[in-house]
C-alpha cells in the first residue's frame, strides 16, 4: 500500500492541470459572457469532459453545440480563451478551477444532485459486498467525513490525508492481494497528480477501504472514457473517478453504495 509520506507535497507543486489553465489568464476577457442561467445554454457552444454526466446533460440542451474534451481542465482553458461559451462540470472540480482563475465563475443555478460510487465488474458480488461493508465502517467511524474535509471545503489542506496515530484502518493482517483501481487524475480534488503519484479524495478513500480489506492498492491512471471498459473486461478491479451512478453505466457495471454526493454546475466567464 502506498505510504502517506509519499503524498506530502502540496497540490500547488503538482496540479499541472490547474496551473496550465491559469497560464492562459491573459487570454480571458476576449469574449463577452452570454450565459447567466441554465436557460441561456440553448444554442450555445458548451464544453464538457468526454463521457461524463456533463456530456449527457449538454447533449440534451436544445441547439447546443457540444465540444468534448478528455480533460476538464482543457474545457476550462477553452472557455477562458473564448472558444466556448460555458462548461458543464461537477461542482467540486469547478470550485477548484474557479479558485485558481479570477476571470471565471459558477452560475448560482445548478443541475440535480448526483451520487458517486465505486464501479465493480458485474457478477463480482464478493468484492462488491466487501467494499460496501468497508464503506459502512468508514462512514460510521467518521473516517470518510475526515477525508472529505481534508480535500473539500474551508478546512481543505491541499495534501493527501494523514491518519492520526492509531486511527489507520487495519483488517489485522498483512495484505495478500492487490486491488487494482482505474482512475483519471484530471479531476481535482477527487483525483489529481501530486508529484509523481495520483492523489485526491478518491485515492485516500480507497487507501482506507483497502486497509479494511487487507489489500494493497494499485492505481492505473487512464482516460475517463476507458474506465468502465477496463472494469468490464477485468483489466482492473474497480473504477473510482468521481463516477456518478447512472442507468446507462449500471447496464455495464455494478456500483457500490454511494460514498458522497455532488452536483453538475455551469462555469462561465465573468
Amino acid at each position: 500500500m502506498k505510504k502517506s509520506s509519499k503524498f506530502a507535497r502540496p497540490i500547488a507543486l503538482a496540479a499541472a492541470l490547474i496551473m496550465s489553465v491559469c497560464a492562459f489568464s491573459a487570454c480571458s476577457g476576449t469574449a463577452k459572457n452570454t450565459v447567466n442561467s441554465i436557460d441561456d445554454l440553448a444554442g450555445k457552444h458548451i464544453g464538457v469532459q468526454l463521457e461524463t454526466v456533463g456530456d449527457v446533460l449538454a447533449s440534451d440542451i436544445e441547439g447546443a453545440d457540444v465540444e468534448r474534451y478528455t480533460k476538464g481542465a482543457d474545457a476550462i482553458q477553452a472557455l477562458k480563451q473564448g472558444a466556448i461559451d460555458a462548461v458543464i462540470i461537477d461542482n467540486d472540480p469547478a470550485n477548484v478551477f474557479v479558485s485558481h482563475n479570477s476571470d471565471i465563475r459558477i452560475l448560482d443555478e445548478a443541475f440535480a444532485d448526483e451520487e458517486y460510487a465505486i464501479a465493480v465488474r458485474k457478477g463480482n458480488t464478493e468484492l462488491l459486498d466487501n467494499i460496501n461493508n468497508a464503506l459502512a465502517e468508514l462512514k460510521a467511524e467518521g473516517v470518510l467525513d475526515n477525508i472529505k474535509a481534508n480535500w473539500i471545503g474551508d478546512s481543505a489542506t491541499g495534501k493527501p490525508y494523514v491518519f492520526p496515530d492509531g486511527t489507520f484502518p487495519d483488517g489485522g493482517m498483512e495484505p495478500t492481494e492487490k486491488l487494482v483501481m482505474a482512475t483519471n487524475a484530471e479531476f481535482p480534488p477527487y483525483e489529481l497528480m501530486v508529484g509523481e503519484d495520483v492523489g485526491g479524495f478518491d485515492v485516500d478513500m480507497m487507501r482506507a477501504v483497502c486497509a479494511k480489506l487487507n489489500m494493497e492498492l494499485e492505481i492505473k491512471n487512464m482516460e475517463f472514457d476507458t474506465i468502465i471498459t477496463a472494469v468490464e473486461s477485468g483489466t482492473v478491479d474497480v473504477g473510482v473517478a468521481g463516477m456518478t451512478i447512472t442507468d446507462d453505466r449500471k447496464e455495464r457495471v455494478d456500483f457500490s453504495d454511494p460514498y458522497t454526493t455532488s452536483q453538475q454546475v455551469v462555469v462561465v466567464r465573468k
